[in-house]
């Protein structure tokens, strides 16, 4: 520290601890004020790629046929599926649930429209509609259509007969839905062109507004899910019960996320009492840790409150890693006052602390600067959650740097200096082998490192991005229970929406027989109606094109990772099955879809035909649990055999739903790898330039963290674990924090250095001090990671376990490959004694 900012900062700090003390005291309390605006969030915007051009048209589709946003309860009974009192439990919790306040409809096998119990002909299907439950509907024939409906089989009741489904439809916030549409567009005009002033005051409102009601709504949500649990218990005894659908998952992840902060934040606030009270043994080094620690994260929580920045998944771990990081800092300080107060045992508290702070400022700045680097390269992810956290973790970084040099020293400043304890003779040991063993097995040592490095490498090279969903979360969880049984029973769990669109300029429509809408007109001028048919006017829905709309159904319906497929296709076979000649006649095939019911057409044409009949909408279900399922390759598949096999043009083909949002993250992942290691390796060798002001050094210095980066990506290849929204940031981090102690290993071995000129001696020395502290921090770090494998999201558990061995293979490759490159490369020049090994 310069002569002038060290004097500055014992005025400020040191010569006013209780000033210091208060004022720090007083931001703590104003920002624990700011904790009761602290939100969770774990909405499917979470699985996105931010600004997405598919989600645009994905949002466009669900205006127009249906949003995905229900619940679907699974339902198991205890005896016979079709049994009276089966029946009659399973209508109750149907009435129950319709009861609530915030359900709009509930859909079970009780209410879908059936024309085969017994059969209706064509021309009585707007009177001969029945129901399950009504009276007059034969009940063997009522299950024999269901079980074989291309409609409802594995989409409302399993193949077996033993599972139904309930849908869910809950009342959609329409002034959400309203603003976000404003704000998008807003959005997409400020990516194309510079707004104006009125306009960048809308969006900032809307923005700000929309969060606020978000925040209501998925409080609401969670009320609403914890309702609907409540009417499911009631009748788990005659049936097994399992609730799936977005809603839930939003809501039991966001309880994931809020059981994550409060273990992981016991559990740290355990785990920190018991290192410092084994390592150090005074109850100083315990509450002060303790103190600084504990203020910055209220600091945090309090600022992410203030700027209404909400946790997700990805950032659940934030606080316990803010605590960690900032533990770091304070044993660097621990151990730094302890050497100097055993060497000066009379000297004065406010001398000690001083020089305690003037030795470590500097590597502790460059340290904080590049894990805010590392945290910092996550902005440029592309995925929003991966961004927040990339922001989050910088912020918490700068201000846990700030906390650890002002609440820090300003409290020691009030204690006595007291009498040095001798230091761990364990740990001295410990590092001392070490630089005794690189000292006698070099060339052994090197030929080690650098196989790890061929096996990092060559393992790096067979990472994949493609993961399942369904694998986020613990096999315990009814969130994986019910997707699994979703999956297993009834049809696929991930939507697919395959849009095909009418050829440009519409195509050649069939030419209508002569006089046929004339007769038609007629006959809906007796009906009460007039106009022409859907058939006249439709590219699809006509008896020249229907045989395509078949040919692209059963082309979907037979991919082995399709699951569930329904489409006018599927319309078009029920009603082959009571009349099979009429997608021949295109006059009946209109007369039909006037007459139909309205709980007909809603199930068999409204959600797979735009309203002008020039739009299909396939709806497949794809099967999340199939180990073997690759999103990116089936998508391509799917268009390219579309276009080669059945000769659409691919401009009419639209492939959207949240598989493919979830892919586009999914693909978006590699790239982003690259992009986040190159900006950390890129800023932390230009910072260590301007710190080492030595490419040699910095070179050398960047090695074993770019080993350990390495190293992790090539494990997490050879194991199989692919990257997701968690271990994507695994390799930045272990950079940015493992090379905290390669900062301060190199910023001392400088100084003793300095002294005698002598590499192996300075080196030893190193190990006996800075390699100590090095030993507290990882150590420290590693088990503090390792307590993220408490989590319920498995990606988090995975990332905690990888960083936890990171930075075992950070920590040893900076006390035996960095001392012996630095030997090696004689950095800090040729030396006055650089003796052979094993000379002094």
């Amino acid at each position: 520290m310069r002569p002038g900012l060290r004097a500055t900062y014992e005025r400020l700090i040191l010569d006013r601890p209780v000033l210091v003390l208060s004022a720090v005291a007083l931001i703590t309390l104003a920002a624990a004020w700011f904790t009761q605006y602290f939100a969770l969030d774990a909405s499917a915007d979470s699985l996105v790629l931010e600004r997405d051009a598919d989600l645009r048209y994905y949002r466009f589709i669900k205006a127009r046929y249906g949003s995905d946003d229900y619940l679907i309860v699974t339902y198991t009974p205890e005896s016979e599926l079709f049994a009276d009192e089966t029946l009659r439990d399973l209508g109750s919790l149907r009435d129950e649930l319709a009861s609530l306040a915030f359900v709009e409809k509930v859909t079970t096998v009780l209410d879908v429209p059936l024309v085969a119990s017994p059969r209706v002909k064509l021309r009585e299907i707007a009177t001969g509609v029945r129901y399950l439950e009504n009276l007059e509907t034969d009940r063997g024939l009522a299950r024999a259509e269901l079980l074989e409906s291309p409609l409802y089989r594995d989409l409302i009741i399993s193949a077996d007969g033993r599972t139904t489904a309930l849908r869910v439809d809950m009342r959609a916030d329409e002034k959400y839905l309203s603003l976000r549409e404003a704000r998008d567009e807003l959005r997409e005009k400020q990516a194309a062109q510079e707004l104006s002033p009125d306009e960048t005051s809308d969006l900032a409102a809307l923005t700000s507004e929309l969060d606020e009601l978000r925040l209501e709504l998925i409080a609401q949500e969670e009320r609403d899910i914890a309702a609907v649990r409540t009417v499911l218990d009631a009748h788990r005894s005659a049936a097994s019960l399992h609730l799936g659908g977005v809603p839930m998952i939003i809501a039991d992840s966001i309880e994931f996320i809020r059981r994550d902060l409060l273990v992981f934040g016991a559990a740290v606030l355990v785990f920190l009492v018991v290192i410092l009270a084994s390592v150090f043994k005074k109850r100083r080094w315990i509450v002060l840790p303790l103190l600084t620690c504990a203020a910055t994260c209220v600091f945090m929580v309090g600022l992410l409150g203030f700027l209404g920045w909400r946790v997700t998944i990805v950032s659940s771990n934030f606080l316990s890693l803010v605590f960690i990081l900032c533990l770091a800092l304070t044993l660097h300080f621990i151990v730094r006052y302890r050497e100097l107060h055993e060497k000066a045992p009379e000297a004065g508290q406010r001398v000690l602390v001083s020089k305690t702070v003037a030795r470590i400022v500097t590597p502790c700045l460059y340290t904080a600067l590049t894990t805010i680097v590392a945290f910092g390269s996550l902005l440029f992810s592309g995925i929003r959650p991966v961004i927040d956290f990339g922001w989050t973790m910088s912020i918490g970084v700068a201000v846990a740097f700030v906390y650890s040099f002002t609440l820090f020293p300003a409290g020691l400043m009030l204690l006595p200096p007291g009498s040095p304890r001798s230091r761990n003779d364990l740990t001295k040991r410990i590092t001392l082998f070490f630089a005794g063993l690189i000292r006698r097995h070099g060339p052994a040592t090197l030929i080690v490192f650098s196989l790890l490095a061929v096996i990092g490498v060559s393992g790096a090279t067979r990472l994949s991005v493609e993961n399942r969903f369904i694998d986020y979360y613990r096999d315990s969880t009814e969130i994986y229970q019910g997707m699994e049984l979703i999956d297993r029973k009834l049809g696929g769990t991930t939507p697919l929406d395959v849009i095909i669109d009418a050829p440009a300029g519409g195509g050649e429509l069939p030419a209508p027989a002569a006089d046929a809408f004339d007769d038609f007109d007629d006959f809906l001028a007796a009906e009460g109606d007039a106009g022409a048919g859907l058939t006249s006017r439709s590219f699809w829905y006509n008896s020249r094109n229907l045989g395509e709309v078949l040919a692209i159904h059963d082309y979907l319906d037979g991919l082995a990772e399709t699951g569930k497929v329904v489409s006018l296709a599927t319309a078009v076979r029920i009603l082959e099955q009571l009349d099979p000649g009429i997608v021949r006649d295109n006059f009946e095939l209109s007369v039909l879809y006037e007459r139909l019911t309205p709980d007909l057409r809603q199930a068999l044409f409204t959600p797979y035909l735009s309203a002008d009949g020039d739009q299909l909408r396939i709806s497949v279900r794809v099967f999340e649990s199939d180990p073997s399922l690759h999103r990116a390759k089936l998508l391509q598949r799917i268009r390219a055999d579309l276009t080669e096999e059945l000769s659409l043009r691919d401009d009419q083909i639209h492939l959207t739903g949240m598989l493919v949002l979830y892919n586009n993250m999914l693909e978006s992942l590699f790239q982003s790898q690259i992009l986040t290691l190159g900006v950390v390796f890129l800023a932390i060798m230009l910072m260590f330039l301007a710190l080492f002001r030595s490419l040699r050094v910095a070179a050398t210095a960047v090695v074993p963290n770019l080993l350990a980066a390495c190293l992790v990506l090539g494990l997490m290849g050879w194991f199989g674990i692919p990257l997701d929204l968690m271990t994507i940031t695994i390799a930045a981090i272990t950079v940015g924090i493992g090379v905290d102690d390669t900062i301060h290993y190199v910023h001392r071995f400088r100084l003793e250095f300095a002294r005698d000129g002598n590499y192996w001696e300075s080196i030893a020395r190193c190990h006996q001090s800075i390699g100590r502290a090095i030993y507290y921090t990882s150590i420290t770090v590693m088990l503090g990671f390792s307590i993220l494998a408490l989590s319920q999201f498995v990606p988090t558990v995975y990332f905690g376990l990888l960083t936890s061995l990171a930075m075992l293979v950070a920590l040893l490759a900076n006390i035996t490959l960095l001392p012996l490159l630095i030997v090696t490369f004689r950095v800090a020049g040729r030396g006055r004694r650089c003796g052979a090994a094993g000379s002094a």
